[in-house]
């Protein structure tokens, strides 16, 4: 079992930046993909990013790209997704997930794809 706690959420001014947190612990010497999702209100949780265990496969949403950069600390067990240059349309609780890799074909931007998730931070942008 692998338990994630997000943190680094807030309110921030459009334009601004945060960066958020996922700190795993549990079993955690297990390789694990690391996503991060969102749920804005009345919307759909819908993909962020995704790093590969090693950080060697990186994929964005293209609402993020450019703007976000994810990364991770394996010493650490945590995750990190940075965010700058926030838009309100951004505001959502924001998820942090994760699945032990085992060589199969993985879905990088299906939800259901993660088995580990956090209890969401909110990130809220004010225009």
């Amino acid at each position: 079992q692998v338990q994630l706690v997000e943190s680094g959420g807030g309110l921030v001014q459009a334009g601004g930046s945060l960066r958020l947190a996922c700190a795993a612990s549990g079993r955690t010497i297990s390789r694990y993909a690391m996503g991060w999702f969102r749920q804005a209100p009345g919307k759909a949780r819908e993909f962020v990013a995704h790093i590969s265990w090693s950080g060697g496969s990186i994929y964005y949403a293209d609402s993020v790209k450019g703007r976000f950069t994810i990364s991770r600390d394996n010493a650490k067990n945590t995750g990190y997704l940075q965010m700058n240059s926030l838009k309100p349309e951004d505001t959502a609780v924001y998820y942090c997930a994760a699945q032990m890799m085992d060589g199969s074909e993985f879905s990088v931007r299906s939800s259901a794809e993660y088995r580990y998730w956090g209890q969401g931070t909110q990130v809220t942008v004010s225009s």
